[in-house]
């Protein structure tokens, strides 16, 4: 089966900012979570992938073709953080807009998604809350049966208990095995309940692109003195990196159960995104 998403080599430089030989490969059936900082070049690949911007260098495989192809984008869904219709609009008359738009869009399936998310087909678009607008931009971005999401901050001021009913809509989409979902977020928590695959950007560089079992499941974090730290062996433990506070150290470990066995008195904990995230945005090397 065919990747939904290859990215090889990809460079953009603009406003002082670049993006390295940007790199990874989203399988058919998996959710990739892909996180960084403000500013560390999400969007812009996202945009890139998308052929919003002109990349400098690199190649890009969306759904085994090209973003170029019309064929292509008609199987992609797209949310960004923001919903871009003209203000003015009601929910209604953009509506009628859609079917012009996509080729297979399904008006039956967009009104289930408006009842589903208490979506008022009369409101205009200027007086819907972020959050509205945020679910009106998913309903649209599923109505047109896509095989490939791709959201840029999809649960951004949406409350938790609409963030979970999103993330089960997700997770309805990946039934199919032929879908996947790339899904870029500061909301790690939503991370962690639904990517297959984690790819971590740095100031416009992949440092790592896993799968969450891989990483999730087998590193975590040790609790120690700085003393106990200078003890420790980094390639015999497997450390990764370290963050020094005042009341010691912490450090990723490559497998926590490895490490419990030749230390059975330390503290180790389970990692989480957002940890790994400060480890490798503002820890050091070991």
């Amino acid at each position: 089966m065919q990747n939904a998403l290859e990215v090889h080599n990809l460079k953009k430089t603009y406003n002082g900012f670049s993006l390295k030989d940007v790199s990874f490969t989203l399988p058919r059936g998996a959710v990739m979570g892909f996180v960084g900082e403000n500013g560390a070049g999400k969007t812009t690949t996202i945009k890139a992938i998308l052929g919003l911007i002109r990349k400098d260098a690199g190649d890009i495989r969306v759904l085994g073709g090209s973003i170029e192809d019309a064929e292509t984008r008609a199987k992609i869904g797209v949310v960004f953080d923001d919903l871009h219709l003209h203000k003015t609009l009601r929910i209604r008359q953009a509506a009628k807009i859609f079917p012009h738009l996509y080729e297979d869009w399904d008006s039956s399936l967009f009104k289930e998604y408006l009842n589903r998310f208490n979506l008022d087909e009369e409101k205009k678009i200027k007086d819907l809350s972020r959050g509205m607008r945020m679910k009106l931009s998913i309903a649209v971005a599923l109505s047109h049966h896509p095989d490939l999401l791709i959201l840029d901050e999809p649960t951004a001021g949406l409350d938790p208990v609409v963030r979970d009913e999103v993330l089960e809509i997700f997770q309805d989409f990946m039934q199919d095995e032929n879908h996947a979902i790339l899904f870029s977020s500061h909301i790690t928590s939503d991370i962690d309940k639904i990517a297959d695959y984690l790819t971590f950007i740095h100031d416009g560089e992949i440092l790592f692109s896993v799968t969450t079992d891989e990483l999730l499941g087998e590193a975590g974090i040790l609790k120690c003195s700085a003393e106990e730290a200078e003890a420790l062996d980094a390639e015999r433990d497997g450390l990764l990196r370290i963050r020094k506070n005042q009341f010691g150290c912490e450090i990723l470990v490559r497998n926590k159960e490895q490490l419990r066995l030749r230390y059975p008195e330390a503290v180790i904990d389970s990692v989480t995104t957002e940890a790994l995230m400060l480890f490798y945005a503002r820890g050091d090397e070991v």
